[in-house]
């Protein structure tokens, strides 16, 4: 065992002769862990509202999008979507049409967007788990239906259950934008609401989902499509099968994941937990002070012992190194039990959902507050309060133990 060690462990743990020092040294531990467990619990649970949020977009949009460069659509006849099938990690493909449109149901009017989609659209992206009120049903037979955004629904006062009003949808007709008869201006169909989806308050004010059979008649369509949605397996690198389908479809096409469909959305919540993080370092950071009184004092305290020890030989780097190590000892006892805390009560919640959001009457998507432990999280802020714990030791050790060395 070194020798600035051992002194340094001998400081920490046995009887002062003042216990103002044990009282000091408590409460820098105590700030430290409290510090460090509030730092790993915030974090957590900011991470867990992320994977909230994220599975929420999850379900709406897919692992990659494929649209046109120039233009609008794509004739999906002309578009290698069997080269693209066999890339190892592609689960399936759906087809896609989107326009904007006026919805008229009974005496009121909505302007939202439709969202054609294929038959395995429901099955890949499991949105209809989503349902909130009848039943996610877009066609039988020759028969095609529509299920509305919850937003939508309210605008419009649609019920599923009532089958005796259909929802009317209105978009331009295509190379007719001059005239100005109403009739003539736009194509127009009815089509019964079946069900109502709840996702996210963006998709629920926005999107209307039909057949792609019904989105082509209605738009004049043939074979085209606005967009093409890719769904990967789990488990596969997301950045290899991308760039194989960039590749198969050419300059000719963007091919999107999730995170740059929604560019700012993620960019904002990177954004945040940097902001949290850096506020509740600054807190620590302030906590610490505690530290710099607890070895100010304790330097000034062991002046007769720093005397002996550099009576017996010991240079001023030994007596440094001491409390230094001391220092150190503080902030790693603080670290290592604010995150065992942190960690239990993290567990607790996450286990039982103790902490309820808004008394847990189901208003929101979830009952409880989230959590999502990720081990970096541990490493980073236990490496940050180690570094805060060395720099709050440097200034009273340098500058203390110089001037009593030196007496």
């Amino acid at each position: 065992m070194r020798l600035s060690f051992f002194i340094a462990k001998r400081y920490l743990i046995s009887k002062k002769s003042h216990n103002l020092i044990n009282i000091i040294s408590l409460i820098s531990v105590i700030g430290l862990s409290v510090g460090t467990m509030a730092l790993i619990v915030v974090l957590s649970v900011f991470n867990g509202f992320e994977d909230v949020i994220k599975s929420l977009y999850t379900t709406f949009n897919a692992d990659l999008q494929i649209s046109a460069v120039n233009g609008k659509t794509i004739h999906y006849n002309n578009f290698p979507n069997e080269e693209i099938m066999s890339v190892q990690g592609i689960s399936g493909i759906s087809q896609v049409v989107e326009e904007d449109a006026l919805f008229k149901y009974r005496d009121k009017q909505h302007i939202a967007r439709i969202k054609g989609v294929s038959d395995n659209f429901i099955e890949l992206s499991r949105i209809d788990t989503m349902t909130v009120n009848g039943s996610f049903i877009l066609q039988e037979g020759n028969s095609d239906f529509a299920v509305v955004g919850a937003g939508i629904a309210w605008y419009l006062d649609i019920y599923p259950q009532n089958i005796t009003n259909l929802l009317s949808i209105f978009v331009p007709r295509r190379g007719n934008a001059s005239s100005f008869n109403f009739e003539n201006a736009f194509n127009n169909r009815a089509v019964h609401p079946t069900g109502v989806f709840s996702i996210q308050q963006e998709f629920d004010e926005k999107y209307v989902f039909v057949p792609l059979r019904f989105a082509r008649e209605l738009l004049e369509y043939t074979d085209e499509v606005t967009s093409i949605e890719v769904r990967y397996k789990r488990g596969d690198d997301d950045d290899k099968i991308q760039s194989r389908v960039q590749s198969i479809v050419g300059k000719d096409y963007h091919v999107k994941n999730r995170f740059q469909q929604n560019e700012s959305l993620f960019k904002i919540l990177r954004s945040e937990k940097t902001a949290i993080f850096l506020i509740l370092v600054f807190i620590l950071i302030l906590s610490s002070f505690n530290m710099i009184g607890s070895l100010s004092i304790l330097i000034v305290e062991k002046n007769k012992d720093i005397g002996i020890l550099a009576s017996m030989g010991a240079d001023l780097k030994l007596i440094k190194t001491i409390f230094i190590t001391e220092g150190m000892l503080i902030s790693l006892i603080g670290s290592v039990a604010g995150l065992a805390i942190g960690f239990v009560i993290l567990f607790i919640q996450e286990s039982y959902g103790l902490l309820q959001l808004g008394g847990g009457d189901g208003a929101f998507v979830i009952s409880a507050y989230p959590v999502s432990m990720q081990f970096m999280d541990f490493v980073y802020v236990f490496i940050t309060v180690q570094a805060i714990g060395f720099f709050a030791t440097l200034y009273p050790v340098v500058y203390l133990t110089k001037r009593i060395y030196n007496k």
